[in-house]
């Protein structure tokens, strides 16, 4: 009997590895190809919070496209993208993973017909904790891909040589604190996106067929891509913000006392529109995660 526990145990290990494994080289993939998207995203988000940066600010998408590839190369449009690589790998594992462990925790035993209330609200709840534990893990490598995105000097060099030496540095200045800067921030913004988004995205994906396997891989990828937009959209202020106050650590003079400081200014200074510079940019990334999570589901029909 304990053999035949010890053998299944060993399979659900063995099944969730290759799904996160899957996960993990998918996000590696579209990440990559889609690198020059998320910088000029990240360059316009936070051109008015970087001192550093280039010696005009960017009026548009195509005219910081245009600046950075004539000021740095075109290689530069993949500036960071180690750093986003090195974070997204093990988050998109990581998040798989913990989102489907909470499912179990939260949903075990739930039928989703006779109780739609409460397996909605499953799916929000295994979202949020799925991202926010996650995000405790991978949170310093989501600050270096940050601070490497936009790192350019007037002078068009940089002041990190890469993602260790970015570490190191901020590290050294502000010790540990300088590397979860803008972290209870980040933690709303993963919180509340995660949550949005396997909310609509499990919810409708396990209610609309009774099997969801049979789900076509252009069927996942615009549910996915839809969801990704709606919760995008909705929580953008919020990365902006804490994006902001990632850049604050290792500066001698700091613009912002914290996150209800940062919210202040922006709205006092930019407008609405503060909040939402580079959310154009921003929906076109998010075709890399759409992709990663249709991908995933793919993969997991044949394993």
């Amino acid at each position: 009997m304990s053999s035949i526990a010890s053998t299944s145990h060993s399979s659900d290990w063995r099944h969730l590895a290759k799904g996160c494994t899957a996960g993990g080289a998918a996000a590696v993939i579209s990440k990559t190809a889609l690198a020059p998207v998320d910088r000029l995203k990240l360059v316009l988000q936070l051109q008015n919070a970087q001192v550093y940066l280039a010696k005009q600010k960017y009026s548009g998408l195509v005219d910081c496209l245009v600046k950075i590839k004539s000021e740095q190369g075109i290689l530069s449009l993949w500036r960071g993208n180690s750093a986003s690589i090195a974070r997204c790998f093990p988050s998109y594992a990581l998040n798989f993973a913990f989102r489907d462990y909470f499912r179990l925790l939260f949903l075990g035993g739930v039928d989703k017909k006779k109780e739609h209330g409460r397996f909605v609200l499953g799916n929000i709840a295994a979202g949020g904790a799925g991202g926010a534990t996650t995000l405790c893990i991978c949170y310093p490598l989501d600050f270096a891909r940050t601070r490497l995105a936009v790192d350019s000097k007037k002078d068009g060099s940089q002041r990190f040589k890469g993602m260790n030496d970015c570490l190191k540095k901020i590290y050294s200045k502000d010790g540990i604190r300088g590397l979860y800067r803008g972290f209870v921030v980040s933690l709303q913004f993963i919180v509340v996106s995660r949550a949005v988004f396997f909310g609509l995205f499990d919810t409708i994906r396990l209610t609309a067929v009774d099997d969801s396997k049979k789900l076509s891989f252009f069927s996942l990828w615009c549910l996915a891509q839809t969801c990704i937009v709606t919760s995008s959209i909705m929580c953008y202020p919020l990365d902006t913000v804490r994006r902001r106050l990632m850049m604050e650590s290792g500066k001698k003079e700091k613009l912002y006392s914290g996150s209800i400081d940062c919210w202040q200014k922006i709205m006092r200074q930019e407008g609405m529109n503060g909040f939402f510079r580079g959310a154009m940019t921003n929906s076109l990334k998010t075709t890399s995660g759409a992709l990663v999570l249709a991908i995933y589901y793919e993969v997991l029909k044949y394993i």
